[in-house]
């Protein structure tokens, strides 16, 4: 009998467009964690590419990777410079809405 080869499951692969993504970003808001809006945009620029994202920032690469990894919070500076280099923008409304 053959084995199955799996892969272990990878959102960057689902993100191809930018409503997907900004759907993703809505979906993770919700919850309220930080390191996990963090490694929601990981996904995102891992999908659109790290490299462009370090450029479009000013930030390097390894210190996106370690920001965005989601094993911690990134600064508000830093989430701040990647969501407006990936084109999204925050809004806000009363939560009663």
């Amino acid at each position: 009998m053959s084995k199955i080869k799996t892969r272990p499951f990878d959102v960057s692969n689902y993100l191809t467009n930018d409503e997907d993504s900004a759907e993703y970003l809505r979906q993770v808001m919700e919850d309220g964690d930080p390191a996990l809006l963090a490694a929601a945009l990981g996904d995102i620029a891992k999908a659109r590419g790290m490299t462009q994202l370090a450029r479009d920032t000013g930030l390097s690469r390894e210190s996106l990777y370690k920001s965005l990894s989601g094993e911690r919070a990134p600064s508000s500076d830093t989430l701040f410079k990647v969501i407006h280099a990936m084109g999204f923008k925050l809004t806000l409304e009363p939560a009663h809405a």
